[in-house]
């Protein structure tokens, strides 16, 4: 049975409080390898307070899992596929550095529907709008884009027009390169930020998926990017980050060294990730604004 894109684009969500500590900004950063090197200055920053107990500082990033919905595509009301939901694209916009700690709240909503015909799928756009609950501040606006594979074919009451097209990736060679390890046990530690799929833990739930082993979170993939660029082109300097946009082309698995490929043009910055010991290509046509 087609999907009701009127009614999807209207489902109304909850607005999502989410408190949290210093301790789950640092959980975080480690989640995507940062303090391997504990030498680092750079990366202590994001994992450790420092002695005057105030030196930590959130990774842009962290946005994707504030105040975060959850898988919501699988509840009944929705009329969705679930299983054959694909992440495609991730953004997310800083309006303001995000706090260590404190209470945010989330808006999520449906904000495009594209059809792309019978057998094809059809593509879904969610916003969510990050406040700080104690000021109002605006902090992030995050989007995400996914392919319903097993949802297209509903016709009138989609979005006009097409859906973002993919950054357009500049030719040559890349100015900088930037390879980072990711030990074993990094999608472990990933999950406990709020994404507890079994898909990145279960090697059974990992095999039943046709995955030889567990696979690490896409948009812990995105935040190594992010690091990436933090520590070649940034120097650890987070103030100057203001938006990030990736598409996810493969998984990465945990163990995996990610090679980021980096061309830096004025504010942007465009880059490619691949996993070096399989040669796949993880992220790709992705780019962060720079302040």
């Amino acid at each position: 049975m087609p999907i009701d894109p009127g009614r999807l684009l209207a489902r109304p969500f909850p607005v999502i409080e989410h408190a949290y500590m210093r301790r789950d900004t640092q959980l975080y950063a480690l989640g995507l390898g940062l303090g391997g090197d504990p030498l680092d200055a750079g990366q202590l920053r994001y994992v450790y307070e420092g002695q005057d107990g105030a030196s930590l500082r959130a990774l842009p990033t962290m946005a994707n899992v504030l105040a975060y919905p959850g898988f919501w595509a699988r509840e009944p009301d929705t009329g969705i596929t679930w299983q054959k939901v694909l992440h495609a694209e991730q953004e997310i916009r800083l309006h303001a550095p995000l706090p260590t700690g404190g209470r945010v709240l989330g808006a999520t909503r449906v904000t495009a529907l594209w059809d792309r015909g019978e057998g094809r799928g059809a593509f879904m756009q969610q916003t969510r709008e990050l406040t700080d609950a104690a000021t109002g501040q605006r902090l992030a606006t995050v989007v995400q884009l996914n392919l319903l594979r097993g949802d297209g074919g509903f016709g009138a009451g989609g979005s006009p027009g097409a859906p973002p097209a993919p950054h357009a990736m500049p030719e040559g060679a890349p100015d900088h390169v930037c390879d980072l390890a990711t030990p074993a046990q990094l999608a472990l530690i990933y999950r406990l930020s709020g994404d507890l799929n079994p898909l990145h833990a279960d090697p059974a739930v990992a095999a039943a998926a046709g995955f030889a082993r567990p696979i690490l979170h896409g948009m812990a993939t995105m935040g190594i990017a992010a690091h990436a660029v933090l520590r070649t082109v940034l120097g650890y300097d987070d103030t100057r980050f203001a938006g990030m946009r990736v598409r996810f082309t493969a998984p990465a698995w945990p163990g995996d060294t990610l090679r980021t490929e980096i061309w830096v043009r004025g504010d942007v910055v465009s880059l490619r990730t691949t996993a070096v010991e399989r040669g796949a290509v993880v992220l790709n046509n992705a780019r962060v604004d720079l302040r």
